[in-house]
């Protein structure tokens, strides 16, 4: 079938939504996420065989890897997107001009939302429900290292579809293939909004070739500053959490700086991550702290390629800073507008430092791993948007619409 007959249908799907009351788009969700449950066995055998082609040393392994648990958290967030209030027709803005026109701004559905991911097929199911419940259909673009698993989680999805005689466009799946993600980007008149969720490679070549609107998200290069006034063992314990909780998602930490006066403290703000076998990456002073003090064999001077960095896996950088304005200079040039944090016990540091670092979220002591849409009481998300428009960080319900202005008259007419 022609990619643009499938763009079509996923139009003619979202044109249906609208007609469909939200209890019933409620019902619909809880369906799914009862299916999860009964479908787990045929989903892990599907994934299983996505899993056996990935190296269990690769860390996107993690990321691909469903398991009964993982399953039952994802059903649970389906619950959880059914039991939020509909983000659909809500007054955003109302007023009576002087003339008698009233006008009432309301949130309503994008229509067609595309989704390019990589190997995380619980997106799958998120995008689904998201997508849904914000009265949107999806054209989802999977990797090809999750392509079983999310053909699974498809035709489990079809089949509730099919019980509740919804068109089953609602969710499209395209082929796991660099031509389809080519189609995609150019399906202008059929997807009104394309998020790419992945790394920066990814994110960089959505940029450059699409011919629809796009929302960055997902590409993080998160940094940790540990002030001159910073907090020895709450600096301990959000660099390791920041660091070491999951080493394959966006919001980890991937760069320490630490403030010249704080050197003395490095190996012991450092000492939980050897047991995570974590590699530095530590700029000379650094290293001269930590030499001794740290595994020799997790540690490696830092090159100019080092900053900048989205490991995504067991690996941080390590940067020395005179004081606060080097750290606030040195995220400005290498961050990349997800998530910042400052380790302190002084306000006005930490004042300062939320104010002028131009990041979607910015954390006072705690870690960049809290920046999750559920973390923030949101339900699941589409993922963190790292730019300025429409949206910006942890894309939830509210983010999955767009508004328009319904203006009633009496017969006024403009003067000319």
């Amino acid at each position: 079938m022609e990619l643009t007959t499938l763009y079509a249908d996923a139009k003619k799907a979202g044109r249906e939504l609208l007609q469909w009351p939200a209890e019933r788009v409620n019902e619909l969700l809880l369906a799914v996420a009862d299916e999860i449950g009964t479908q787990s066995e045929y989903i892990l055998a599907e994934n299983a065989r996505d899993l056996a082609r990935m190296s269990p040393d690769n860390p996107l392994h993690d990321r691909l890897k469903l398991t009964p648990e993982r399953l039952q958290g994802i059903a649970a967030d389906t619950r959880h997107v059914a039991a939020l209030p509909s983000p659909l027709g809500r007054v955003l803005k109302h007023t009576v001009l002087p003339n008698g026109l009233d006008l009432t701004r309301v949130s309503v559905p994008f229509g067609v939302i595309g989704v390019i991911y990589e190997a995380r097929p619980n997106v799958t199911f998120d995008v689904f429900s998201l997508c849904l419940k914000a009265g949107s259909a999806c054209v989802l673009k999977g990797g090809s290292d999750a392509d079983f698993s999310n053909r699974a989680i498809a035709k489990v999805i079809h089949g509730v579809l099919k019980r509740f005689g919804m068109h089953p466009a609602t969710l499209t799946l395209l082929p796991a293939d660099r031509a389809a993600t080519a189609s995609l980007l150019q399906a202008r008149g059929y997807v009104d909004l394309l998020i790419p969720r992945g790394g920066r490679a990814l994110i960089d070549y959505v940029r450059e070739h699409a011919r629809i609107p796009i929302i960055e998200t997902g590409a993080g290069v998160c940094h940790a500053y540990f002030d001159a006034a910073g907090d020895l063992q709450k600096g301990t314990a959000i660099v390791n959490n920041a660091k070491t909780r999951r080493v394959s998602v966006c919001n980890t930490l991937d760069s320490l700086l630490v403030h010249a006066g704080r050197l003395p403290d490095l190996p012991a703000l450092c000492a939980p991550l050897a047991e995570s076998h974590v590699r530095l990456y530590a700029d000379a002073p650094a290293l001269a702290a930590l030499r001794g003090q740290y595994p020799g064999e997790w540690l490696e001077e830092a090159t100019e390629d080092t900053y900048g960095t989205e490991f995504m896996d067991y690996k941080m950088a390590v940067k020395t800073v005179a004081s606060l304005d080097e750290a606030l200079g040195h995220i400005a040039r290498f961050g990349s507008g997800h998530s910042e944090s400052i380790i302190t016990e002084d306000e006005a540091a930490a004042a300062r430092f939320q104010q002028e670092v131009d990041a979607a979220c910015v954390y006072v002591n705690a870690p960049t791993s809290f920046t999750d849409g559920a973390q923030f009481g949101l339900g699941a998300e589409i993922g963190i948007s790292t730019q300025k428009l429409h949206a910006r960080g942890p894309m939830a319900l509210e983010e999955m619409t767009t508004y328009k202005w319904l203006i009633k008259g009496n017969g006024q007419v403009r003067p000319k």
